[in-house]
């Protein structure tokens, strides 16, 4: 488990001197997958959109990327997935550097759902999640039983066994991101990275989506970071939230640590109430719009 701050961020903190106060145990085997002295940015852009002096995905929980739009949360996941190359630092997976990394061994250990998903209309369920596979297997190989046994945990465990004949075209937007997870699932990884997964979603999918993931932690131990935008849906189904704002970190751990009023005013901009009493995690009651020019 990670070690909780005790104390809040302070105003006028940067993001190394945050981190420096947070015990974020990143030498130790618990942390699985490890960003230090990142520094990431795009052939388009000039200065780096994401600069952090470490952040940490901890073994077998759920980590949450919040923030507000154009804060770097998808820009961090794709540097940490090895989609995206750091101009400065490294992401270490299990103490090894996901660049040196051949595409086939990082794919075995490491899974990414991203926004851009595309498929044939005429693939159904159960063939993309055989897609999960290729990590496994050699060209030229056929399918074998553990490739058998994999899909159909994966299918079970997104909950799509039900439409698993089904066209991917012919599903809908809840449905096919089931599916997809499903095809995640089935490189069976240890770590899994997931980019707005719930994202355009009606409320009945966004929770099934989310409890899935939650399954994965608990009952497969699997380490997932994963970028929401729904702060309220993130502080009742994560372990640890990071939040950002302007590309840097603002402020990294558990949920009742990390979702303050003070947080909500200064990076989403929204007057609102906390209550950290509630059962499920930091209950979040919006009043209104925080003007920009204040």
């Amino acid at each position: 488990m990670t070690t909780q701050r005790s104390t809040p961020r302070k105003d006028g903190q940067n993001a190394e001197e945050l981190v420096s106060e947070t015990d974020y145990e990143g030498d130790s085997p618990a942390s699985r997958l490890v960003g230090e002295d990142l520094a990431i940015g795009y052939p388009t852009t000039d200065e780096p959109i994401v600069e952090c002096e470490k952040v940490v995905i901890p073994e077998g929980e759920i980590t949450a990327l919040v923030g507000p739009n154009g804060s770097g949360k998808s820009t961090l996941l794709k540097a940490m997935s090895n989609q995206l190359t750091p101009e400065r630092g490294n992401v270490l997976l299990d103490g090894t550097d996901v660049q040196s990394l051949k595409p086939k061994a990082l794919a075995r250990q490491l899974g990414l759902l991203s926004q851009e998903n595309q498929s044939p209309a005429s693939l159904t369920v159960e063939d993309l999640a055989y897609h999960g596979r290729y990590p496994h297997r050699g060209f030229f190989e056929s399918v074998t039983e553990d490739d058998k046994a994999a899909v159909e945990r994966a299918l079970a465990l997104a909950g799509v066994n039900d439409i698993r004949d089904e066209g991917v075209g012919n599903l809908s937007g809840g449905q096919k991101q089931l599916a997809w997870i499903a095809m995640v699932l089935a490189q069976e990884t240890d770590v899994l990275l997931l980019d707005e997964p719930t994202t355009y979603l009606d409320l009945h999918h966004q929770l099934r989506v989310m409890e899935v993931i939650e399954t994965l932690t608990t009952e497969r131990d699997i380490t997932i970071a994963v970028v929401l935008h729904d702060i309220g849906q993130a502080a009742r189904f994560a372990d640890n939230l990071i939040a950002m704002k302007d590309g840097e970190l603002y402020d990294w751990g558990p949920p009742k640590t990390v979702v303050t009023e003070e947080l909500l005013a200064d990076v989403f901009r929204v007057d609102a109430t906390v209550d950290n009493e509630s059962p499920t995690g930091p209950h979040i009651s919006p009043h209104r719009a925080i003007s920009d020019d204040r």
